[in-house]
């Protein structure tokens, strides 16, 4: 009778541990499942600002681009005028 009841203390401790460890599994289930949404949230914003970097580099290669045509015009401008002197240098 002895060994039955240190059996039932036994199984009584064994489904207590048990109910902890279900209790902690799902616990740790929504731990997981709220740190997947994060990565998803962060994910997305990585991607959105990788999106707003690569359109800021093209903004800024087309303000160069602006800045090439530009000079481009000046230079232009500055080496006709240098002709025209040179022209009436020889004349």
């Amino acid at each position: 009778m002895q060994s039955l009841s240190l059996l039932n203390e036994k199984l009584d401790v064994l489904l207590k541990k048990y109910t902890q460890v279900q209790a902690e599994n799902t616990r740790l289930q929504g731990t997981i499942a709220e740190q997947k949404q994060q990565i998803e949230n962060l994910s997305g914003k990585l991607i959105l600002a990788e999106q707003n970097l690569m359109a800021a580099q093209m903004s800024t290669s087309v303000l160069e681009g602006n800045d090439k045509e530009v000079f481009k015009k000046q230079l232009d401008t500055v080496l006709g005028e240098i002709d025209k002197l040179l022209a009436t240098l020889n004349d």
